[in-house]
C-alpha cells in the first residue's frame, strides 16, 4: 500500500495519479451524456438553421452579441417568469458553437423569437433608442447592406459532417434563398428563430 506522503514526496507519481483520478472523474461525468436522448435529441419540431438563418448567426457571432447578451434561460424562477421556460439540452443541437454567454448587460435573447415583429427588430438594431429609449446596445447601421455569404453552401455541408441534415437541394438553393437579402435580414431571421421551439409548460 502506498502511504499519502510517498505520493506527496514523489511527483511523478502524484502526476500520473492526479490525472488518472480527473480522467476517471470526467469519463463518469460526461461519456453518461451522450447516451441520453434528451442531450442529443432535438426537441420536436426543430431544424438545422436555414441558409439565412445561418447567416444570421455568423453575424451574431460577429457582431459579437453573445458579450452582452445569453441565450441560455436557467431553471430560477425569476428568469423563467421573465424569459419562459428554462432552456433544455435538445434546443442546442444545432448550435455549433453553443451561444449560452454569461454576461447580461442586455436581456437574454433564447426566446426572443417571435416576441417581437421584423420590423421592431430591425428598427432596433439599427438605433435602439427608437424602440427601447433607455437602452445602451450601440447601434448596428452598417447592417443595413447587402448580405455576402459565398461560403453558405461550404457551412452547410461541413455542419452535414457533424449531424445537420442538409439534403443536397437545400445546399444547391442555399446562394438563391440569400439572393437580395442584407445583413438585416439575415440578422432578424436569426433572432426571430431563438426559442420558437420551446418546451411547452
Amino acid at each position: 500500500m502506498i502511504s499519502h506522503e510517498s505520493i506527496e514526496k514523489n511527483l511523478g507519481l502524484l502526476i500520473v495519479l492526479t490525472i488518472l483520478i480527473v480522467s476517471i472523474g470526467g469519463l463518469v461525468q460526461i461519456v453518461p451524456l451522450f447516451f441520453q436522448t434528451s442531450t442529443t435529441q432535438a426537441v420536436a419540431g426543430l431544424t438545422p438553421y436555414t441558409p439565412l438563418q445561418l447567416a444570421g448567426r455568423d453575424l451574431y457571432i460577429r457582431e459579437g452579441c453573445v458579450g452582452c447578451h445569453s441565450q441560455m434561460v436557467r431553471p430560477f424562477r425569476a428568469e423563467t417568469e421573465r424569459y419562459g421556460h428554462y432552456s433544455v439540452a435538445g434546443e442546442y443541437v444545432y448550435d455549433r458553437p453553443f451561444l449560452w454567454g454569461s454576461k447580461r448587460t442586455g436581456p437574454d435573447l433564447h426566446r426572443v423569437g417571435g416576441r417581437y415583429s421584423d420590423a421592431w427588430h430591425a428598427a432596433h438594431l439599427m438605433n435602439p433608442r427608437d424602440v427601447v429609449p433607455e437602452s445602451n446596445m450601440p447601434a448596428y447601421p452598417w447592417l443595413d447592406r447587402p448580405l455576402k455569404d459565398d461560403a453558405i453552401q461550404q457551412k452547410m455541408r461541413v455542419l452535414n459532417l457533424v449531424g445537420h441534415g442538409y439534403t443536397e437541394e437545400q445546399i444547391a438553393g442555399a446562394p438563391a434563398a440569400l439572393e437580395g437579402k442584407t445583413e438585416l435580414d439575415a440578422m432578424v431571421a436569426y433572432l426571430q428563430v431563438l426559442g420558437t421551439h420551446a418546451p411547452k409548460n
